[in-house]
């Protein structure tokens, strides 16, 4: 995170290209740093003027009094690079650049990147940069507004970062109108240096923010960038608003940043993944901000609806359906209680209607009998314009109802006062409140839906996935094959090519054969026996159902015979020059009760390899037919894809077929997921289709795309894989053989064992208090690691973990701390040193210079291991702890 709290925590601010010309971006930053009262130094530098805004000016950066935190450029856009220069040459570390149209500009019929040249200077003294394209940052507990923005934002406890200036001053707006603050607001323009990802880190660790908002145009460092977005998304709310949802929007944002893309699927697949929430428009956007930044996290998806209408409650019904969430069931007791204080005609369900002839003394009495339940998780309050319950007089009591009651904070409120002249003061009255509040039903369903779709991606983002085994594959068998292929300049692959590679992997594929014209076609299908199919085999024709290129259900030899002259005639006919490579002649699988599905594996330009689910259909859409989720997949995860497709209609449940069989289906994908990490030269590959008949899954046909590929086989992954390389067999001095290796996600059941049995003084030594009987959560955190950022490593004997050393890396991969826990009764088997030279080796390996940790005096055993290994010691008596370092380089 090197120099990005230059930013975020500055005390002096240049600002060069100042100007006294109101039309000059240089006037609009002075003013309103001085406006926003920022307390440190003011530095205009400009050679026009003597002072700007009645500041002494500087005419040239070197004559700068002091070397600033910030320095803003409000010059032209080729100026950047020599002006990055010369702060640099003065010791400045952060620079914000406004100006636009950096990324190529044409002077005198020569092209020019000054973005380039501009972030090669600034790389050259270890400077940072916000923008290009940036209209600045905001930070409103600091007094700070270094903008351009003509609106200010008030102080609050919500992080904003965007690549769009348009979107900045939009969201400033409209939490002007709504009282709500911001702890961060930040431009990040075309982001040519600092990026998401560093500012996710640093803010998620930040005291003053909660909740943290993006608008993203595009990616560049995928892995970066899931795995900052996994860690923040544990500490702080995080969402998202995503632009480029269509062909055409993805054109317009590849213009606007310079930067791939992706498929809009992956990205959202990405978001939930990294246990993030995505909304799709700026108004879902506004909805989501007024729910999280008046809402207590959701503990149930049960919602009630209060309402003094039946229409609109309908309409709330529906939108709740319509994006899968649950009404809450009244109990007996609820219901009892409420039918005496509603007439007598009220449905007694919920919605509670409690009828348009409702007072202001009707909705208090249901409101405490509702909070005085466990019925329900989440209450929606709606009123509609009444002549009997005055909109504003009804807020207030509802707010004040709701204030007094104790158990009020149990529930997520969110309210609906439908209207504009009579409720614009009722909303008001909310906002002030501090309760989230909208116009119309759907807009109150869709908040609520918001904060269950962030809950269901937190589950998904901590599940305990169940243990799938071994996969019996051999990888280095596959990628030979795969490479000899290469090697006689095969690129694209069909079913019988690559059959042995996928039963390698456990797959059931159907057999195939190769004729090479119609007699050997039908002496094929009578060896093999009725019904076959016929299948053109063409490398120049990829799509076979362009020219009917495949024949099924043939039944005789007639039929073969028939079917493979019309197909080798339709191709002589429409591709003449296309080369044939025979016909591919397989046996009818049995279809009854079966369904169709279709599995793809794609490349995309910024997340890498991701798979993709769905049914087989003739035109298949990645967009519209498919659910997609990045490697590697691990039981839970793939569950969740199923769940997530069968929810979403991609997969169908039909009454007439064979169940499908979620745990078979989720073995094939994990399986898949692991063939795309083993072998790289794997570009592209598609099943299709898959036939599912319950637990039997079958491969009918597949192709798969492969290249040569030399490069890093981990980094073209999003998220990391489990490090295989890192297993190691050890042996204790007792004899005992035990195995070194990363944790797993499975792991969590024999963690939780191993902590049991690790004596309280142990336990209190590693983590300075007493934590009693861990919860899943945090199980889940010690378990379910990045690879990317941290280690842990656990020793297994027996099936049982018996010492665990972790290694988490700051983020600018210099330092790392380490700690190490063995169970109490291995210690003197020398099991501690085996651990602690792993972490050494792990950290040497990754680069790091640092290797630190922590103790108490009284862990005499740790203190001596530390120095066996060359820690520097460091007593801190006064405080009771003890610092131990290693420099690694």
């Amino acid at each position: 995170m090197s120099n990005i709290a230059a930013f975020l925590k500055p005390n002096s601010i240049a600002v060069i290209g100042a100007s006294n010309n109101p039309q000059r971006i240089g006037y609009i930053v002075i003013r309103n740093l001085l406006t926003g009262c920022f307390n440190g130094p003011i530095i205009p530098v400009t050679p026009k003027y003597t002072s700007v805004a009645g500041i002494l000016a500087y005419h040239s950066i070197d004559a700068m009094p002091i070397t600033p935190d910030i320095a803003i450029l409000c010059t032209r856009a080729e100026y950047g690079p020599e002006i990055i220069t010369q702060l640099g040459e003065k010791g400045v570390k952060a620079v914000i650049v406004i100006a636009a149209d950096m990324t190529i500009t044409t002077t005198k019929n020569k092209a020019v990147n000054y973005q380039q040249q501009m972030l090669v200077n600034a790389q050259r003294y270890n400077m940072r940069i916000v923008g290009p394209n940036s209209i600045g940052i905001i930070l409103p507990w600091l007094n700070l507004n270094a903008s351009v923005s003509p609106i200010p934002a008030n102080k609050g406890n919500i992080a904003f970062i965007s690549q769009s200036a348009a979107v900045c001053t939009t969201i400033l707006d409209w939490a002007q109108n709504k009282q709500i603050g911001f702890s961060t607001f930040i431009s990040l323009g075309d982001a040519c240096d600092i990026n998401f990802a560093e500012l996710l880190d640093f803010l998620s660790q930040d005291t003053k923010t909660d909740a943290i908002l993006l608008y993203i145009d595009s990616i560049k460092d995928a892995r970066q960038f899931m795995s900052a977005a996994r860690a923040a998304a544990r500490n702080r709310r995080i969402l998202v608003l995503k632009s480029g949802r269509t062909m055409a929007g993805r054109s317009a944002a590849l213009l606007h940043t310079s930067g791939e893309t992706g498929l809009d699927e992956v990205y959202d697949a990405a978001i939930r993944r990294s246990g993030m929430l995505r909304v799709h428009t700026t108004h879902d956007l506004f909805a989501a901000v007024e729910t999280l930044a008046h809402s207590v996290p959701l503990r149930g998806e049960r919602l009630v609806i209060l309402t003094n209408g039946g229409g609109p409650a309908i309409m709330a019904v529906d939108a709740l359906s319509d994006r899968g969430g649950k009404l809450a069931t009244l109990s007996a007791e609820t219901i009892n209680k409420l039918s005496h204080v509603l007439p007598a005609y009220w449905p007694q369900a919920n919605p509670i209607d409690i009828m348009g002839d409702a007072n202001i003394e009707r909705y208090q009495q249901v409101l405490n009998i509702l909070l005085d339940s466990d019925d329900f998780d989440a209450l929606l309050i709606m009123h509609s314009p009444s002549a009997i319950a005055n909109s504003t007089q009804t807020a207030q009591i509802v707010t004040n109802t709701l204030h007094q009651h104790s158990r009020s904070q149990r529930f997520n409120v969110l309210t609906n006062w439908s209207g504009e002249n009579e409720a614009a003061e009722a909303r008001s009255i909310f906002t002030q409140a501090h309760l989230p509040t909208y116009r119309t039903p759907e807009s109150a369903i869709s908040a609520f839906m918001h904060l269950v779709e962030y809950r269901r991606n937190q589950r998904q983002l901590m599940e305990t996935p169940l243990s799938f085994g071994e996969i019996t594959a051999d990888p280095h068998y596959v990628r030979s094959e795969i490479q000899q292929l290469l090697r006689q300049n095969r690129h694209h692959l069909e079913t019988h090519e690559i059959r042995p590679l996928l039963e390698s992997y456990g797959f059931t594929t159907l057999p195939t054969w190769i004729a090479s014209d119609a007699a050997e076609a039908v002496h094929i299908a009578e060896q093999i026996g009725y019904p076959v199919a016929v299948k053109l085999r063409s490398a120049d024709i990829r799509h076979k159902s362009e020219i009917h290129g495949v024949v099924l259900y043939l039944r005789d030899a007639n039929e073969v015979a028939n079917a493979a002259d019309a197909i080798l005639s339709r191709v002589a006919l429409h591709y003449p020059s296309a080369r044939i490579d025979g016909l591919l002649i397989q046996r009818m699988a049995d279809r009854s009760g079966a369904q169709e599905l279709r599995i793809g594996m794609y490349n995309d330009p910024v997340f890498g390899p991701v798979i993709m689910l769905g049914e087989e259909t003739i035109h298949w859409d990645i967009s519209r037919d498919a659910v997609v989720a990045l490697p590697p997949l691990n039981m839970a995860l793939a569950r969740y894809m199923v769940i997530n497709a069968l929810k979403r209609h991609k997969i169908k449940q039909r009454s007439s077929l064979e169940k499908i069989s979620i745990p078979a289906l989720c073995r094939l994908l994990v399986t898949i997921s692991q063939m795309i990490i083993d072998c790289p030269e794997i570009n592209a590959f598609d099943i299709h289709p898959l036939l599912v008949s319950g637990d039997e899954l079958t491969i009918i046909d597949a192709s798969m795309d492969i290249a040569i590929f030399d490069g890093d086989i981990q980094q073209r992954l999003a998220i990391r894989p489990y490090p295989k390389e890192y297993e190691q067999l050890c042996q204790l001095k007792d004899g005992k053989q035990v195995l070194l290796r990363p944790i797993l996600p499975e792991d969590e059941p024999t963690h939780k064992s191993f902590i049991s049995q690790v004596s309280e003084e142990d336990l209190y030594k590693r983590f300075f208090s007493d934590i009693g009987e861990l919860n899943h959560e945090a199980l889940a955190k010690f378990t379910q690691i990045d690879y990317d950022r941290e280690m842990a490593f656990v020793a297994v004997y027996d099936g049982m973990i018996i010492g665990v050393a972790r290694a988490l890396s700051d983020s600018d991969n210099k330092e790392a701390e380490f700690a190490i826990l063995v169970r109490s009764d291995i210690k003197g088997t020398g099991l501690g040193g085996i651990l602690m030279t792993k972490l050494i080796d792990y950290a040497k390996q990754r680069g790091l210079s640092t290797l630190t940790g922590m103790t108490m005096p009284s862990n005499r055993g740790m203190i001596t291991l530390a120095q066996k290994m060359g820690f520097e010691i460091d007593v801190q008596i006064a405080d009771g702890v003890v610092d131990m370092l290693l420099p690694l380089k």
